[in-house]
């Protein structure tokens, strides 16, 4: 094995990297579900967090976390949504 191989090694793949950019987007995008349309931002939120989902990697953190605060965001945005009589849409 050559010096170049064990320093690629610990690396992260593109893949993992643009996995991670999207898993940004869906915490970003559940977060501002809560105060603008939930409808709208919240399920793209979730979409987008799912999509990270598929072309990430398991070990990596970001994107099951992602994919939970989108979940969350999403389902209270609503909440707060019906219970302020906001429009969801």
């Amino acid at each position: 094995m050559s010096a170049r191989e064990s320093e690629l090694r610990g690396r992260p793949t593109a893949t993992a990297l643009v996995a991670d950019f999207l898993a940004t987007f869906a915490i970003v995008g559940g977060i501002a579900a809560l105060v603008y349309y939930p409808g709208r931002l919240g399920t793209g939120a979730v979409f987008v967090a799912l999509f990270a989902a598929a072309i990430g990697d398991h070990r990596r953190p970001l994107v099951p976390v992602a994919l939970a605060v989108a979940t969350a965001c999403w389902f209270l945005g609503m909440v707060i949504a019906v219970l302020l009589d906001r429009p969801i849409f």
